[in-house]
């Protein structure tokens, strides 16, 4: 555990802020691993020309960004602390929240904190199960893990292989967690094209799991166009090890080899061709969910969870490359969607990027029933330019629970932090933020935060490359929300807070 002395206020001159088979598992403690990670799976580093490294190191010492891993942040954050990597060597992915733990994922597997004293976390397990990017979810005692990337088997130790290999495998992966701190491995699903990250649909017996996936090349011969659908997974709670595909419920149908989504280049040049989804968010209270699908961003109803229904599709031609995650407002007349301009490897937080593209879109939800449409409002961006050597676009967050507000707190990978407020769909603003300076100031090398998420009063952030940071908010536009308090947290099945 690190704490961290209070670091200096940043100064800026860059952009205008005010701040107001086998299925062990490997359990692992700070020894050594029982299986090996995979070395691709850690950050990549890309060299940058010497103009760019150059105005990198300039602008440190002008005081306009950070030094490496120098913190800063608005005056009504406080970084409470921080765990560093320990035995997963990976990219740390996404979170997930039950009672006093926090469960994170990593390339490498998973990690269990305890957080009940938020200031104090302690680890409590570390699996080791490779296969990226290990998109994490739980319910009840069921924790859920997505494998993308070609396997030899489904087992925890296994290895990477070709994708054109027989045996390959690429599915969900489900645990029993009973016992927080040895967790079990108890079923593997295979599904079309992996499973990218995954979206959980929690009923009293099942649990359904709508397995998003894409096809990034031509390379993978069982994820062919048109792949334009999700895979349907049923999960008996009381029996998970009977967990199946249910269905593949056609998202885009349309004739021709690609199905009806977008095309992509060079009819849209800049756009991804849609193959299938990135993200999903569903909102069970209103029997909705919103589709983040590479060239489009889609509404649909749940009502029936092995059949959803699309009501509207939209795409943005103009600004966004693609569509990468979605968040409803509470009261369910909005979505945010994000663009992952440059994959999330690119520094498309700078000044010659611009604030329209790597950006939030807004979208209002006009209408009722079948008729519901997405008319967009707005884009929004960190108003902090960062280095050409950062990696920074739009990535994961949750909604901060207030009664009457639309307040989000939102990872930007090595942007950082942020907390918006876009109550005003039409006029979005930043109220606080935090962030580390590049990790590097000769070459991109990848970082930042995947995942930033409010929970039960405090921001909880998994670094890529740093660890697990604890954040909290002192301000009075974000005060009413530390009296919501959860029992489970998914942020991607997003709850109801105020039912």
């Amino acid at each position: 555990m690190t704490l961290l002395n209070e670091p200096r206020a940043r100064r800026r001159r860059l952009g205008v802020f005010a701040a107001a088979a086998g299925l062990a598992a490997a359990l692992l403690t700070a020894g050594p691993a029982a299986a090996t990670p995979d070395p691709g799976d850690a950050p990549t580093k890309r060299e940058v020309s010497k103009s760019e490294q150059a105005e990198a190191e300039q602008a440190i010492r002008d005081g306009e960004i950070p030094a490496p891993d120098e913190i800063v942040h608005s005056d009504n954050i406080e970084h409470l602390g921080n765990i560093p990597k320990d035995a997963l060597p990976g990219t740390n992915s996404d979170l997930a929240f039950q009672g006093k733990y926090a469960f994170a994922g990593n390339y490498d597997g998973f990690r269990v904190f305890d957080i009940s004293d938020p200031k104090a976390p302690k680890t409590v397990a570390q699996v080791l199960c490779p296969g990226s990017q290990n998109d994490i979810s739980v319910s009840g005692n069921l924790l859920f893990l997505s494998t993308d990337s070609s396997r030899s088997d489904s087992s925890c130790s296994s290895t990477t292989q070709p994708a054109t290999e027989k045996s390959s495998w690429e599915g969900m992966k489900v645990f029993d967690i009973s016992d927080k701190a040895n967790p079990k491995y108890v079923a593997a699903v295979e599904t079309a094209c992996g499973s990218h990250t995954h979206t959980l649909v929690p009923e009293r017996k099942n649990v359904y799991v709508y397995v998003s996936s894409y096809s990034p090349s031509a390379t993978f011969p069982d994820c062919q166009p048109p792949h334009d659908g999700i895979s349907v997974i049923k999960v008996p709670r009381s029996a998970p090890e009977q967990a199946k595909v249910v269905g593949f419920p056609v998202l885009f149908p349309g004739d021709g080899p690609d199905g009806g989504g977008n095309p992509g280049a060079p009819t849209n040049p800049g756009v991804s061709k849609t193959t299938g989804c990135h993200d999903i968010t569903v909102l069970p209270s209103k029997d909705l969910a919103a589709g983040a699908c590479m060239g489009d961003g889609i509404l649909f109803d749940i009502a029936d969870p092995e059949r959803p229904k699309v009501i509207d599709q939209v795409q943005d031609n103009v600004n966004f490359a693609f569509w990468h995650s979605a968040t409803f407002n509470q009261s369910a007349n909005k979505v945010v969607f994000t663009d992952e301009l440059g994959g999330g490897g690119a520094a498309t937080c700078n000044e010659a990027t611009g604030p329209d593209r790597g950006a939030d879109g807004i979208y209002e939800i006009k209408g009722s029933g079948d008729n519901r449409k997405l008319v967009f409002k707005s884009y929004f961006k960190i108003p902090r330019h960062q280095a050409d050597t950062e990696n920074c676009v739009a990535h994961n967050g949750s909604l901060i629970p207030v009664k009457g507000k639309d307040l989000m707190v939102q990872a930007w990978y090595q942007g950082g932090v942020s907390v918006w407020d876009f109550t005003d769909s039409a006029k979005p603003k930043e109220i606080a933020y935090f962030e580390r300076g590049p990790l590097s100031t000769d070459a991109i090398k990848s970082g930042g935060s995947w995942s930033a998420y409010y929970y039960n009063g405090y921001i909880y952030s998994n670094d890529m490359a740093k660890g697990f940071d604890v954040l909290k908010i002192n301000d009075s536009r974000t005060d009413p929300a530390k009296d919501v308090r959860m029992s489970e947290l998914n942020v991607q099945s997003q709850p109801d807070y105020f039912d």
